[in-house]
């Protein structure tokens, strides 16, 4: 089985835990007061004197009583980071002595101290006990540590769903981490497996949203819809009954976007393509409104502000990322929000967010290029932002997903000569060009001169930036790459790539995508309970779909160049 990049140790889990955990007690209801006030220290954040009280009380006790407070003593010596202690103590319990929350801190201190011996086989003994009736406060460590012993022993279903059950407790940079421990362990299986496994899992299994995102990455379908029991909806209260193709619009709609300062030359396409769908559409349509950001995060709360205060039931934007952060970072939204780009954390409950980020053409990359059993990988990546986030993500995934990078280089504009780095790579038999037009006709010869021409090349959606003239591209011929549906398939409601070029400046060349971006914008408000309980939305950008987390994931059409012009390809 490959090893997941994202691996967190049972010892490092137990710490991210303390620090990162929803705040419930590590322990639960005593046999006597004095044990109550012991075990309290450790909620303190004392887990020293915690165990010094309690191994002094057990001296005092017998029998039932006296393994009772031991093995809690040994549960507080093991959070006060003295294993030694805690194992000794161990060995003086008589588990059958032991019952209720007692019994299930010896059979954790045991597991976890088993785990940091490697022998996730013995752990499981102790583990034997289902995580639904393990009291409360203990839950999270005891799934936790069941998933780091079913993954060491091979297991990547079992320690997946494991951890899917255990993410809704944690926070922070342990749910992070959480997160993409899963990935990773979905990552180990093929898509037959995928598909099957994730089919197998029950409803409201919380692996099964962990599963459907990985099944989407890979252009796969659903087996089902995402589960949504539990998360919070979108309020469409005040929007009238849906038509026969889930049509339900909202009634008063919101569009904040930074019509004002640095962002507005981004803004005008999203704008113009959101028209084109609102104009588009012959049945009754919302009243809606665009008010400015600027571009700031105090402009977007103001907008924000003004837009509820208009009466608006449904907002779209803002647009910048910092924009973003500053809207979701309020208590409360009131009226939910479909953001327009990816903010630091997931959309609060209640609302979504939509981007085009350049993560997601590193995982989409990642995933089309393991699809192909490719494993060994050369990144070449422009030396901006945007080059080094969708290399970052594609390592990441790529890895996760039993891949090796085997050498990443960066280029800038004017690309120099890298045939020696090309070469010093190795054999490969891939290669991401995160790159501009300008800078892949450049690379091209150089690869093939380095003696990887024959390596499946993958760019992103950047490489169509700086085409157009066949006698140029031609130097792209073969490198496949993630486009817009609406540049490979007709999309109802707006009219042909090449058509709206032609009618609107807005809609051609490089902000094609963003004038993509806004019509689907449009079409998620239009089909909000649509997308959100069925997913498969066509749309302009790619076929959409809301996760439970409130991200909306994108499927995109793929491309290549064939005689210096984009061609489709089956992405499958």
């Amino acid at each position: 089985m490959n090893k997941p990049a994202a691996r967190i140790s049972a010892l490092s889990l137990s710490l991210l835990l303390l620090a990162g955990c929803a705040t419930t007690s590590l322990t639960s209801a005593p046999d006597s007061p004095a044990q109550g006030q012991a075990l309290a220290l450790i909620d303190q954040g004392k887990p020293r004197d915690a165990a010094v009280q309690l191994e002094a009380l057990a001296n005092t006790l017998r029998g039932n009583a006296r393994s009772a407070v031991l093995a809690d003593a040994a549960f507080a010596w093991h959070e006060a980071g003295d294993n030694a202690r805690a194992r000794t103590l161990l060995t003086q319990v008589t588990a059958r002595q032991l019952s209720g929350a007692s019994l299930q801190r010896f059979h954790l201190t045991s597991a976890e101290l088993a785990l940091a011996d490697k022998q996730p086989a013995q752990a499981l003994t102790f583990l034997k006990e289902s995580s639904d009736t393990v009291a409360a406060p203990l839950r999270t460590r005891w799934q936790l540590a069941r998933a780091n012993a079913l993954q060491a022993t091979g297991d990547a279903i079992g320690a997946a769903t494991e951890r899917a059950r255990a993410h809704a407790a944690l926070s922070g940079q342990a749910r992070a981490d959480n997160q993409q421990a899963i990935a990773g362990l979905l990552g180990t299986l093929d898509d037959a497996t995928l598909r099957a496994r994730a089919a197998a899992l029950p409803a409201n299994e919380p692996l099964y949203n962990f599963a459907g995102r990985a099944l989407i990455a890979r252009g796969l379908p659903l087996p089902r819809p995402f589960d949504r029991d539990g998360v919070a909806q979108f309020d469409t209260s005040k929007r009238a009954p849906a038509m026969a193709d889930g049509y339900r619009p909202p009634v008063k709609m919101a569009v904040l976007l930074p019509l004002s300062g640095r962002l507005a030359t981004a803004a005008q396409p999203v704008r113009d393509g959101l028209l084109s769908g609102y104009y588009g559409e012959s049945r009754q349509r919302p009243d809606i409104q665009f008010i400015d950001t600027a571009g700031t995060p105090d402009g977007a709360i103001a907008a924000y502000d003004k837009a509820v205060g208009a009466g608006a039931d449904f907002i779209v934007g803002p647009l910048g990322r910092d924009e973003v952060d500053a809207v979701f970072g309020r208590a409360q939204l009131p009226v939910p929000v479909l953001a327009l780009n990816r903010g630091k954390s997931s959309p609060p409950a209640g609302s979504a967010g939509f981007s085009l980020a350049p993560e997601d053409d590193g995982i989409i990359a990642a995933e089309f290029l393991r699809g192909r059993e490719r494993s060994k990988v050369l990144v070449i990546h422009s030396n901006d932002d945007n080059g080094r986030r969708t290399a970052a993500a594609f390592r990441e995934r790529f890895t996760q997903r039993g891949g090796q990078v085997l050498a990443t280089v960066g280029v800038n504009d004017a690309v120099g000569d890298i045939g020696a780095q090309v070469r010093a790579a190795g054999a490969v038999d891939g290669v991401l060009l995160a790159v501009k037009a300008p800078q892949a006709r450049a690379l091209a010869p150089q690869l093939a001169l380095a003696g990887v021409g024959g390596a499946t090349r993958v760019g992103t959606s950047q490489l169509t930036l700086g085409t157009g003239k066949p006698e140029e591209d031609v130097a792209l011929d073969g490198i496949v790459y993630p486009n817009e549906a609406w540049n490979v398939r007709g999309v109802a409601g707006l009219p042909s790539a090449a058509t709206a070029g032609q009618m609107l400046p807005t809609a051609r060349g490089a902000a094609g995508r963003l004038f993509a971006f806004g019509f689907d914008a449009w079409k998620i408000s239009a089909y909000l309970d649509k997308v959100a309980n069925e997913g498969g939305l066509a749309g302009a950008t790619g076929t959409l779909f809301l996760d439970s987390n409130g991200n909306v994931l994108r499927v995109p059409a793929w491309s290549t160049f064939s005689g210096g012009r984009p061609m489709p390809v089956a992405s499958n």
